[in-house]
């Protein structure tokens, strides 16, 4: 009996993959503006949500001088800003706007090759489901931008922490389901990984700190106490005030949410050396070293923002290396779920050129 014979899929999903990182890379860039633009208070310098028109700045005089007169009529120009002059008016302006047409950028990326895929049937089996999914959450994740801004237009001089930390637990959690996706297409087979259960519970402490660290982020709660490791010579400091409930201590209060982001930060390092001694045995040498390196780096990064008073520059690479972590966490449990689920593949052999090959059972191939 003959071999079976082996006819091309129409399914590329190396080309579907690199595409997902392209996403991938983008999101990071997002992440990086976003947290400039929160650093140098410019979030609300837009006050109007053009998702098509806005995509054009002021080109005229008598557009900045429009633009300039919503800004006006907010608390945080009222309050904070009266005295702005139209020129840094279109500094802050700059940021905001930029940070959302990076987001105009995601959504197009993430719709025109989904479309030109699927017209072409190159999305792998099972796929469809997960890269049209994408799509819908850059939608919903520019929906809950605007909702976060608008906390900010009329009775605070800010936007909400909560749905700061909404906004961007959102974007990190499209970035880290996308590159996993991404690494799926690029499994033997393009077979999907399930999470295995030490990877459930470092994303579990890692989603939690990242909470924290938006809270700390949209409270300022960086500027609270700028030493380390004692908060004003103490632990925690008992002359801080205290909010009624206990529990909003843990979402409204800057000194508990620095405290528990300067120390649940250890926890996830814990995790982080268990995932990666788990994959280096597991053959993972290359994510073993990125997982180590990623959460070192940030938590020093972590350290010296506060030690510098929240400087710009310190503060913006603590929020990139942020979505490094989750990247060096999904690429270290993915190797671990490819690991523990085999090699097995349902589509059958990838060869060099990318291209996944179906194989036609003997009867197809021999005839009668």
């Amino acid at each position: 009996m003959n071999a079976p014979a082996l006819v091309p899929s129409r399914a590329r999903p190396l080309a579907v993959s690199n595409w997902l990182l392209s996403i991938c890379a983008l999101i990071f860039v997002m992440v990086v503006v976003g947290g400039i633009t929160r650093l140098t208070e410019s979030g609300l310098s837009i006050t109007e949500w053009k998702p098509i028109t806005g995509a054009i700045p002021p080109l005229t005089e008598a557009q900045w001088s429009h633009q300039f007169e919503l800004y006006k009529r907010i608390p945080e120009y009222q309050q904070l800003n009266s005295g702005m002059t139209l020129a840094e008016f279109k500094s802050i302006f700059f940021w905001e706007w930029v940070h959302r047409q990076l987001g105009r950028v995601i959504g197009l990326v993430a719709l025109v090759p989904l479309v030109w895929f699927a017209a072409r049937k190159a999305i792998p089996n099972g796929y469809g489901w997960r890269t049209g999914s994408i799509f819908l959450l850059v939608c919903v994740q520019g929906a809950i931008g605007w909702w976060m801004v608008a906390s900010g237009l009329t009775e605070r001089t800010d936007v909400s922490h909560v749905r700061l930390a909404v906004h961007l637990l959102t974007a990190l959690f499209i970035f880290g389901f996308t590159l996993w996706t991404a690494f799926d297409l690029r499994s033997p087979g393009a077979e999907p990984r399930r999470v295995p259960t030490i990877g459930l519970w470092a994303f579990a402490a890692l989603a939690l700190q990242l909470l924290f660290g938006a809270y700390v982020a949209g409270l300022d709660a960086g500027y609270a106490f700028n030493t380390w490791p004692l908060m004003g010579g103490e632990l925690y400091p008992e002359a801080a005030p205290w909010l009624e409930p206990v529990m909003r201590n843990f979402v409204d209060n800057p000194v508990t949410v620095q405290f528990i982001h300067r120390w649940w930060a250890f926890v996830v390092l814990v995790l982080a050396v268990v995932v990666a001694r788990n994959v280096k045995a597991a053959g993972g040498r290359r994510e073993s070293i990125f997982l180590h390196a990623a959460i070192g780096i940030q938590i020093l990064l972590g350290i010296w923002t506060l030690l510098s008073g929240v400087s710009l520059h310190v503060a913006v690479a603590h929020q990139a290396t942020a979505v490094l972590v989750v990247a060096s966490f999904v690429a270290a449990v993915h190797r671990l779920a490819q690991a523990g689920q085999g090699a097995s593949t349902a589509l059958g052999t990838d060869r060099d050129d990318g291209r996944t090959y179906v194989p036609l059972i003997p009867s197809e191939v021999e005839g009668p």
